[in-house]
C-alpha cells in the first residue's frame, strides 16, 4: 500500500490535507506518561503518521492497567514489561514507518532537556502536578506548545498551552493543590473518559504538527461522562504577573536532585535519586535466595513477603507495599545497596 493510500482518509479532510500530512511526517512529539491517556495519544499519533514519537514512563505494566490502557496485553503484564517499551513494540506493529523512542525513566530536572528538547509538541499524560509544572517551565522557557490533560473517576479535563499566545499552566494553577487529591487508585477511573480526554489532546497536537496551530481551540474542556455536564470554556488571558510566562521564573527546572516520592495513592514509593547503572542479571543471582525474582533486560522484580521491589537498569526502584519513605529506603539499601 502506498503512503498516499495509507493516510488517504485523513488527507481527504480538507482542513488537514496532503500538506498537513507531509508536515506531520516531518514532525516530532513527546508523550510524558504511557498510562490511560498516553496509550491513546500514542496510538492516534503513530497511526496518523507522525515522524518521531518519544515515549516516557517510569512504570511497568500491571493487570489493573488493562481496563483502560489500551495498548497493553496480558502478556505484557505477565512479563512485567516497562510501559514505554511495551508501547513502543505495539505501536511499531501498527505503523513500522514511525520512529519511536522509548525511555524507561522518570521525567525530572536532570533529564528534561534530553527528553523534551527539540520536539514540536509535548502531551501531558502524567499523574501529578509536580511533573506538569516542570513541563510548563521547560515548554514556556523554550516556546514549545504542550497539552495538559487529566482524568479521574468519570471526570476529565484538557487544555492546550501555546507559549507566548495563550495563558500557561501557572497562569491558571500558580501552585500545586494543597491536601490529598483524588487519584485513579483511590477514586477509580472509567476507560471512556480517559479515551475522550486523550483524543482531544491528540487532535490539538495534530493541528500543531500539521502547521495549523492557529486552529487550536484555546478552550478548557471538561466532562463528567457519568452524569454530566460536558463543557468548554474560554481560557483566561495571560497573567502579566505569572511567575512562568510573565516574570520568566522557572523554579521547577532548578533542582537536579529530588527526594523519594510516594506514588499517586498506590501504596508505593519511588526511589529515584540514586542514579547508577545496575547489572540486573547479577543482582537477580544475588537475590534468588531472598524471594521470588523475575528479571528481563529492563527491570528486576523481587517479591519478599508483603513487599514488591522493582529495580530498573538505571538504579531507580519502585517499592510496593509501603508509603513510608524510610521503609522504602531501607528495603532499597538492603537489596540493591547504598
Amino acid at each position: 500500500m502506498s503512503i498516499q493510500e495509507r493516510y488517504s482518509r485523513q488527507t481527504r479532510f480538507t482542513p488537514f490535507g496532503p500538506e498537513g500530512q507531509a508536515r506531520l511526517a516531518a514532525s516530532s512529539a513527546t508523550i510524558v506518561g504511557c498510562g490511560a491517556l498516553g496509550t491513546v495519544q500514542a496510538g492516534l499519533l503513530a497511526r496518523a503518521g507522525i515522524g518521531t514519537l518519544r515515549l516516557i514512563d517510569r512504570d511497568y505494566v500491571e493487570e489493573s492497567n488493562l481496563q483502560r490502557q489500551v495498548l497493553y496485553t496480558e502478556s505484557d503484564a505477565e512479563a512485567g514489561l516497562p510501559k514505554a517499551e511495551a508501547a513502543r513494540r505495539h505501536l511499531l506493529e501498527a505503523n513500522s514507518g514511525v520512529v519511536i523512542e522509548a525511555f524507561v525513566s522518570d521525567l525530572n530536572p536532570a533529564n528534561v532537556e534530553e527528553l523534551l528538547g527539540g520536539v514540536d509538541v509535548v502531551l501531558d499524560a502524567t499523574d501529578n502536578f509536580e511533573t506538569r509544572l516542570l513541563i510548563n517551565d521547560f515548554c514556556v522557557r523554550d516556546g514549545i506548545p504542550w497539552i495538559y490533560g487529566a482524568a479521574v473517576g468519570a471526570y476529565g479535563i484538557a487544555m492546550p498551552i501555546l507559549p507566548g499566545l495563550s495563558a500557561c499552566f501557572r497562569c491558571i494553577y500558580p501552585e500545586p493543590p494543597s491536601g490529598a487529591q483524588p487519584t485513579c487508585e483511590t477514586s477509580g477511573v472509567m476507560g471512556p473518559v480517559t479515551s475522550l480526554i486523550a483524543s482531544i489532546q491528540a487532535m490539538e497536537a495534530l493541528k500543531i504538527l500539521a502547521g495549523k496551530a492557529d486552529q487550536v481551540r484555546r478552550k478548557i474542556f471538561t466532562a463528567n461522562l457519568w452524569n454530566g455536564p460536558v463543557r468548554e470554556v474560554s481560557m483566561p488571558g495571560r497573567d502579566a504577573d505569572c511567575p512562568a510566562c510573565g516574570r520568566r521564573e522557572f523554579p521547577y527546572l532548578e533542582g537536579l536532585r529530588r527526594a523519594p516520592v510516594s506514588l499517586c495513592g498506590r501504596n508505593a514509593v519511588q526511589i529515584h535519586e540514586r542514579r547508577r547503572p545496575v547489572d540486573l542479571a547479577a543482582l537477580a543471582r544475588q537475590l534468588e535466595l531472598v524471594g521470588k525474582v523475575r528479571v528481563n533486560e529492563f527491570a528486576l522484580r523481587l517479591v519478599d513477603g508483603e513487599y514488591e521491589i522493582t529495580v530498573f537498569a538505571d538504579g531507580r526502584a519502585i517499592i510496593k507495599g509501603t508509603q513510608d519513605v524510610g521503609v522504602a529506603r531501607s528495603l532499597y539499601s538492603r537489596y540493591v545497596g547504598n
